[in-house]
């Protein structure tokens, strides 16, 4: 038996043995914009929805590598594939967490929401539950907004699936622990104590601290110096460990711990011992949609922004360059200390193909590339160092834009343009192809300015106008108004296509890169010339004539 078939048949044994509604593991083999690729030993690989895999704070829980608990909603649709959830099996164990803590009388921990009838909305993991206000303290409160966003612990006094109701008591977690033990405890605490405790539950937003006779709440924005996703990337359940006391509310019993208090805050040597225009090596310990993570030090990291990442492709998927635990070189862009972000770039540790570009080459110059790609809107080719320039166009041909056919041009062809302009800082190189040749409109207006007597060829003609091809395929325009003084209904009785006429130059038009022709003028100017030249004759008769009668005449006197 071939492996192949060995994996086929042993993928569809194992898809035989799931059921719907079953909590599996399957392993993340990739990460795109909107979906995590998930393997679970099946015959083919399941797209499960990004946003299932965020935590409150809108951050990706998973890394390429990871595996995750989902749980089964469809084997084998339509298209042969098994549907996957994540958020499903979260709310699965959550609820099978409520359940066990409502049976063995535990302690959970939940975020009360915000106040509603008759009580408080919390919310437990992925779980909605219901507080009543009868059960939120050991005595009347009258002011309770104070609970309102805050974290808890409670007892479950319901947890019934089928109507998807969970009722809880922060009342009887409070009782377990009496308030005067409580009090006890909270009274020998102060802000900047360091205690010892052991991690008693964890949650996407901290850990809850035994502080012995009281817990405390560890956020996960105080565990460490550098950004983590879950406090379980630090910490552990039942791990002892020494916190600081950060702040305190005696009156609530309310104990905010700290962890990485305890270490020097190691902000406070990056303004020291780094500068802009640094370059730096380190490695590579998170990868987004937007860039990568770099460790700087130890829990200091920065972000290559995608657009920082390659000279020549400003949007490249990050996932596909680098890969996490890689060592990298980047120089430091910015460092806000305010926001305590470094902004580093990998793309400044190589050679600016743009700059390099810029200095080995100037405008007017001619340049042979090949074609990249070609737009709506021009032709862009590669030039040397892998950077594109783009032919605009309308520097395509001297031909109007409405007349250039850009489907004569093929992908891959090599083609020789003028460089017109070249920006590195804005990364743009513009090419031009018709530049490379004299604009031959403007050469037959050189050789026929206006006045001119042209000849051309009829090419179109309608009811009003006909089309006249000049030499070098210039276009003419001839309106009903400009062929005689004679009233015409239509140019198509006087006209022929091909048909030679002579006409005079009276406009042009430089945006339709037309010239406007009249016969109507060219006989009116032959006329004139003709009447002027007859006119000059007579004068010249008529003054010979005079001058001979008058030397006769003085000729027979002296006689």
């Amino acid at each position: 038996m071939s492996e192949s078939f060995e994996n086929i048949f042993e993928s569809s044994q194992y898809s035989k043995k799931l059921k719907l509604g079953q909590i599996i593991e399957a392993d993340v083999l990739d990460i795109t914009t909107d979906h995590a690729i998930l393997s679970a030993g099946l015959k083919s690989e399941s797209f499960v929805n990004l946003n299932q895999f965020k935590n409150q704070a809108g951050d990706v829980e998973i890394e390429i590598g990871d595996k995750v608990e989902v749980i089964i909603e469809e084997i084998e649709d339509g298209e042969g594939k098994t549907k996957l959830s994540r958020q499903k099996a979260k709310n699965e164990m959550t609820w099978n967490n409520l359940v066990q803590a409502q049976e063995n009388d535990q302690i959970i921990s939940g975020f009360i929401q915000n106040r509603v009838k008759g009580g408080f909305t919390v919310l437990v993991d992925q779980i909605n539950a219901f507080l009543p206000g009868s059960l939120v303290d050991v005595r009347p409160v009258r002011d309770t907004q104070y609970l309102e966003g805050s974290v808890s612990e409670f007892k479950v006094v319901k947890a019934d699936k089928k109507t998807n109701n969970v009722v809880l008591s922060r009342k009887a977690a409070l009782q377990g622990s009496s308030i005067e033990s409580k009090s006890d405890v909270i009274a020998n605490i102060k802000e900047g104590d360091v205690k010892d405790g052991v991690v008693k539950n964890l949650t996407d937003y901290g850990a809850f601290i035994d502080l012995g006779g009281i817990d405390g709440l560890l956020h996960i924005t105080d565990i460490s110096w550098r950004k983590i996703k879950h406090p379980s990337d630090i910490v552990t359940l039942g791990e002892s460990l020494k916190v600081m006391v950060i702040a305190l509310d005696k009156e609530k019993f309310r104990v905010s711990l700290g962890l990485k208090q305890l270490q020097e805050d190691p902000w406070s040597k990056i303004i020291e011992k780094y500068e802009i225009g640094m370059k730096v090596a380190c490695s590579i310990s998170n990868i987004t949609d937007y860039g990568l993570f770099v460790q700087i030090e130890e829990q200091i990291e920065g972000l290559v922004h995608v657009s920082e990442i390659d000279w020549t492709n400003n949007n490249p998927n990050p996932y596909k360059i680098a890969n996490i635990g890689e060592q990298i070189e980047v120089m430091i862009l910015d460092i806000d200390n305010a926001k305590r972000r470094v902004s580093l770039g990998m793309k400044q540790c190589t050679d600016n193909p743009w700059e390099n570009f810029q200095q080995t080459h100037k405008d007017g110059e001619n340049i042979t590339g090949n074609i990249k790609s070609i737009t709506d809107f021009g032709i862009f080719v590669e030039l040397q160092g892998g950077i594109d320039g783009l032919i605009h166009i309308s520097d395509v041909s001297w031909d109007t834009e409405d007349n250039i056919d850009l489907s004569v041009f093929k992908k891959s062809d090599e083609i020789e343009t003028v460089i017109i302009s070249i920006d590195a800082k804005k990364q743009r190189i513009s090419l031009g192809l018709k530049q490379i040749s004299s604009d031959p409109f403007q050469e037959y207006l050189s050789n026929n300015p206006k006045n001119s007597i042209v000849k051309g060829v009829v090419d179109q003609i309608d009811e009003r106008n006909a089309l006249i091809i000049l030499e070098n395929d210039i276009k003419g325009l001839l309106n009903i108004a400009e062929v005689s003084r004679d009233k015409i209904e239509d140019m198509r009785s006087v006209f022929k296509i091909k048909e030679e006429i002579e006409s005079k130059i009276i406009g042009f038009d430089k945006k339709n890169r037309t010239i406007k022709l009249s016969i109507k003028a060219k006989e009116e100017k032959e006329e004139r010339e003709a009447i002027e030249e007859y006119q000059s004759d007579e004068k010249e008769s008529i003054s010979k004539t005079s001058l001979g009668d008058l030397l006769k005449s003085k000729f027979s006197r002296k006689k």
